[in-house]
Order: structure tokens, then C-alpha cells, then sequence
């Protein structure tokens, strides 16, 4: 150990050591971004071949429609014994509607491209500036494509498919295919999407009397929009379409301090079994997180745990209630009684722990709960001793 340190204070800094790291660094990263965006573009391509299937086994979408939610409801149930939860009835509903949504088109040059279809929609008020969709438009006709594999299809999907999802609440065709140009032009990450979307940028673009200046200043990205290379990779969607396990935690102290209350619950002797940790749900198209699930063989319910490295909040106890209802819709089984939740919010100096009944309305039945459960006092004098160990442990290593 000793030689190892000798030879890093040698030259080497001096002679460009550090720019070399750099550089690998820079590749690294490049080359990792670069491979979440291929398997991005090929799921892409995959959804949307699969939502062309459905849609020509439904007789070119013209069944009825109890016919239709039968079909995607047997599809839902085969592929995701077959190839992962990736394939649930809403996921499908969504390749269908991706499909219906777009079509691919043949350029001036011979290249094809996904683009909104915009065949039928009503008017609506326009933008001066033509965009990249409007200026090709006369141009572009639509190309229906052989079943070719989606490797062939991928780049003819210049967005990933989280764009593609938030792109389809947009109703109006010819607003979607407005936002749809403007983050192609601009590169916009799903965020800088999202977020155009949310605040109306279209209609506020529209009866602006300086609507070029509102164009360029749109393209201009927030650092609330950036996307890290971790989260690129760890795309909920992508996971989900590799059919791996996302887990992991917002931070190395909650990582650290939800494991160790893990342990600490099995071991108390209270009934807790383990379910899951970091449990990936999606309510709508928002993912979210369940820090830590157990089955308390008592009470014979689920308890949902959530915890946060910070103040006690309303949004907390709101985030919870969300959970709970998840929960008491997706994942309880018959006879289970109703899932009870524990927030944990850690600060600096204190900790809160408050537990969360959820449908459990008649206080004796909750109270029956509580008195089974370990009390909030146990619960956050472990937490705080937890948390001061862990930053007792990190200055050492300092």
C-alpha cells in the first residue's frame, strides 16, 4: 500500500494525469449515454410495431370495442409470463395508441420518419415560424414499411420513448406535432418536455405578438431539465423493456439508513416479513419508488414504508396516501386486510415518524394496529442513532 501511494506522488499529475482521467471519463460516459439512447430507439420501434399488430389483429382497428379490451387484457396476461411486467393492459393500450398516433413517412431525400399523423384532426391557430414538420409536410407522404426488425425501424424514432408517452396526452394532433418538432430541433430532454407541455408553451407561443423570440427563448434548457447519466440509463421504461431490477436509492445516507431499519424491523420480533425493497410502481405515466415494503404476519397487511432525508411535509403524508391506494388496488390479496403506511423523515437534528391508517377509518381497528406495531418514539431514536453513526463513520473516512 505504501508503494502504491509513493508511485501517485510522483510525476504522473504533472505530465497531464489528471486530463487523462478526464478523457476516460468524457468516453465513459458518452459511450454509456450512447447505449441507453440505442436500446431507447430500438424499445421505440418495438412499441410501435407492437401497437401495428394489435391494431391489424383488430381488423385494422375497427373491432368493437369489449372485443378490444378482451384481446389486450389475454395479450396482458400471456406476454407478461412470457417476457416480464413490462406488457400490462395499460402498457399495451399504449403501443396501440402510439401506433394510431403516428405514422412513418417518406422524405424528399428517401429517408423515413416517424411523425405525428395529422390526417382528420381540426384546425388550430398557428405559429409563424414554419417548424422542421410543417416545412417538409408537402413533401412527406406516408410509407407504409414491411415488418422489418426494430434495429431497421430505430432511427426513424428521433425521441425516446418517455417523450413518446408524455407527447401522447397531448390530444390535439397538430399541437403534438408541434411539441414534437420543437424537442426534436432542440434536443430537448424528457424534462425540458414535460415541462414545455405543462405551461402551455404552445398556446402561450401562439397569441404571442413576438413568436420567434418565444421560439428561441424555449429552447434555451433549465438546469431543473438536465438528465443525469444514472437516470438515463436507470429509464424506468428501459429497465422495464430489458426486464431488469431497478434498485436503488436517492442518496448513499438513505440507502444506508432504510437498510439498516430493514434489519432493525425483522429483527424486533414484531411479525415483519420482507417484500420488497425500492419497489418501482407506475401510477399513470409518473413512476415512483416505495422505499421499503413488509407483510406484518399479525395484522395480515402490508406496510408501506416511506423515508425521506429531510422536514416533515403535507406533500409527504400525500405521497403516502397515494401509495397506500396503490397498494390496497394492485397489491393486496384476498383476505389481507388494509395496508398501513410509516413515514420516516429524517433532518439534520430530529426525525419524524408518523403512521399512516390510510382506509382504516374506526379507531378501535386502527388503534389494534398501532398497539401491534413498534411506536413511533423506538422507531425515531433508531433512526437518529442510525443517522449519526453513518456521519460518524463518513468524517473517518475523510
Amino acid at each position: 500500500m505504501a508503494n502504491k501511494g509513493k508511485r501517485r506522488k510522483t510525476g504522473l499529475a504533472t505530465a497531464g494525469y489528471g486530463r487523462l482521467i478526464s478523457d476516460i471519463s468524457g468516453l465513459l460516459e458518452q459511450a454509456r449515454r450512447s447505449a441507453a439512447r440505442s436500446v431507447n430507439s430500438i424499445l421505440t420501434a418495438t412499441y410501435w410495431q407492437v401497437g401495428r399488430r394489435i391494431v391489424e389483429f383488430e381488423q385494422g382497428g375497427k373491432a368493437r370495442a369489449e372485443y378490444g379490451k378482451q384481446l389486450l387484457a389475454l395479450l396482458a396476461d400471456d406476454l407478461i409470463l412470457k417476457h416480464g411486467r413490462g406488457f400490462s393492459r395499460p402498457g399495451l393500450q399504449r403501443m396501440r395508441a402510439f401506433y394510431l398516433g403516428w405514422e412513418i413517412c417518406s422524405t424528399p431525400s428517401s429517408k423515413l420518419e416517424a411523425r405525428v399523423r395529422l390526417a382528420g384532426d381540426r384546425p388550430v391557430k398557428t405559429i409563424k415560424r414554419q417548424t422542421v414538420s410543417a416545412e417538409s409536410a408537402q413533401a412527406i407522404v406516408p410509407a407504409q414499411p414491411p415488418a422489418q426488425t426494430a434495429l431497421a425501424l430505430a432511427s426513424v424514432f428521433f425521441l425516446s420513448w418517455s417523450q413518446y408517452v408524455r407527447l401522447m396526452s397531448v390530444k390535439n394532433p397538430r399541437v403534438r406535432a408541434f411539441y414534437e418538432s420543437e424537442a426534436i430541433r432542440g434536443g430537448w430532454s424528457v424534462r425540458q418536455l414535460d415541462r414545455q407541455i405543462s405551461t402551455q408553451f404552445f398556446e402561450r407561443t401562439a397569441h404571442s405578438k413576438k413568436q420567434e423570440m418565444m421560439l428561441a427563448r424555449g429552447q434555451r434548457p433549465k438546469p431543473e431539465d438536465a438528465v443525469s447519466l444514472e437516470e438515463e440509463v436507470r429509464d424506468p421504461y428501459l429497465l422495464e423493456f430489458l426486464n431488469l431490477k431497478d434498485e436503488y436509492s436517492e442518496s448513499e445516507l438513505e440507502e444506508a439508513i432504510i437498510r439498516h431499519l430493514e434489519w432493525f424491523l425483522l429483527e424486533l420480533g414484531a411479525g415483519f416479513t420482507f417484500v420488497a425493497r425500492q419497489k418501482r410502481i407506475r401510477i399513470g405515466d409518473e413512476w415512483y419508488r416505495i422505499d421499503l415494503l413488509l407483510y406484518h404476519r399479525k395484522l395480515k397487511c402490508l406496510v408501506v414504508i416511506d423515508l425521506k432525508v429531510g422536514k416533515f411535509t403535507h406533500a409527504n403524508a400525500g405521497q403516502m396516501n397515494l401509495y397506500l391506494n396503490y397498494a390496497r388496488e394492485h397489491m393486496m390479496e384476498p383476505g389481507e386486510k388494509e395496508p398501513v403506511g410509516l413515514i420516516l423523515c429524517s433532518a439534520k437534528n430530529n426525525a419524524v415518524v408518523h403512521y399512516a391508517m390510510g382506509g382504516i377509518k374506526a379507531k378501535v381497528f386502527a388503534s389494534h394496529y398501532l398497539t401491534n406495531l413498534p411506536d413511533e418514539e423506538t422507531l425515531r431514536r433508531e433512526i437518529l442513532t442510525t443517522q449519526r453513526a453513518i456521519q460518524a463513520r463518513n468524517r473517518g473516512q475523510v
